[in-house]
């Protein structure tokens, strides 16, 4: 009875080994290969399948999601011998699982190495300031280079970016130093285009007001040009009517001239500099006369205009 017991849990056993081998539940995102007598025949997809016990069996689970792989820090040496310090980072994915499977072993350890050579390749091909300054070109050159070697395995490399890129301690004060005297130029040359741009501006400014103020000076001779013009012919028309009415026999008309000209005189060494006294005998009468005869023609004059 009790060895009867026995067989029943071993037959129980084996059932249940062999349903778990039989019965296989693929989750998603992953695909499990199958394997008859240990050959590669087919692929499992997310989902409930079954296998036929002993003879099929899964080979390999395989994740088929994005994955991402460190590639660690690691010297370089540019093509003008500078030694720099680089990392970054890879991003995957298995398109094939029996290629991945079955085509390379260790799939991580092949991209990680892969990777790391193709970085050293490409990078110490280039001088020390096209690696600072072209970091998306070395990302593409990298993703073609890996993305092409690793197509017999089944991969899709989506993306290589360096993260890193450390160049010595030396070299980076050297840059620093440069990029002040380099900023230090920049301000020089704005604060001399800042001068002479203010130069330009005052000689500008200067020019204009030079400008105007000949304009203004010509503006007035022209107006003291005028008013002298008139002045002369308001003379010469006094002068003319004077000297009609002399030669009508105008008597008046000649005291007016003799008073013109000597009011004149006295205006003129009244004014002279050199003169604070003047003592002359004046003929009060005589002037007051002539002041009558210019009255005189005057009255003639406009009793004539008014006939």
């Amino acid at each position: 009875m009790q060895n009867f017991d026995l067989a029943v849990i071993a037959i129980a056993a084996a059932a249940i080994a062999l349903l778990y081998n039989m019965v296989k539940i693929v989750p998603q995102g992953w695909s499990y290969t199958v394997e008859k007598w240990g050959r590669y025949t087919k692929n499992l997809e997310p989902g409930l399948h079954f296998l036929i016990p002993v003879m099929e069996q899964v080979g390999h689970k395989v994740n088929m999601m994005e994955r991402v792989l460190d590639v660690p820090s690691q010297e370089v040496i540019t093509r003008d011998n500078a030694m720099v310090q680089v990392d970054g980072v890879t991003f995957f994915q298995v398109l094939q699982p029996e290629s991945a499977s079955y085509e390379v072993h260790n799939l991580e350890r092949a991209m990680l190495n892969l990777t790391m050579t193709n970085i050293r390749t490409v990078m110490g091909s280039m001088d020390l300031d096209e690696l600072l300054a072209n970091r998306d070109k070395i990302n593409g050159q990298l993703l073609t280079v890996v993305d092409e070697a690793t197509d017999p395995w089944g991969i899709k490399v989506t993306r290589i970016e360096i993260k890193d890129i450390t160049p010595p301690r030396d070299l980076v004060d050297s840059m620093a130093r440069q990029m002040k005297a380099e900023r230090n130029k920049r301000a020089d040359i704005l604060e001399a285009e800042g001068l002479r741009q203010a130069a330009i501006l005052k000689a500008e400014g200067e020019k204009l007001g030079a400008v105007l103020s000949a304009e203004g000076l010509k503006e007035a001779a022209f107006l003291d040009a005028e008013a002298r013009e008139r002045a002369a012919e308001a003379e010469a028309n006094a002068t003319a009517m004077v000297s009609k009415a002399i030669s009508e026999g105008d008597i008046q008309a000649i005291n007016y001239f003799v008073a013109n000209n000597y009011v004149d005189a006295l205006k003129a060494i009244s004014t002279a500099p050199n003169q604070k006294v003047i003592m002359l005998p004046l003929e009060a009468t005589n002037l007051m006369g002539s002041i009558a005869g210019i009255a005189e023609i005057s009255k003639s004059l406009f009793d004539k205009d008014s006939k």
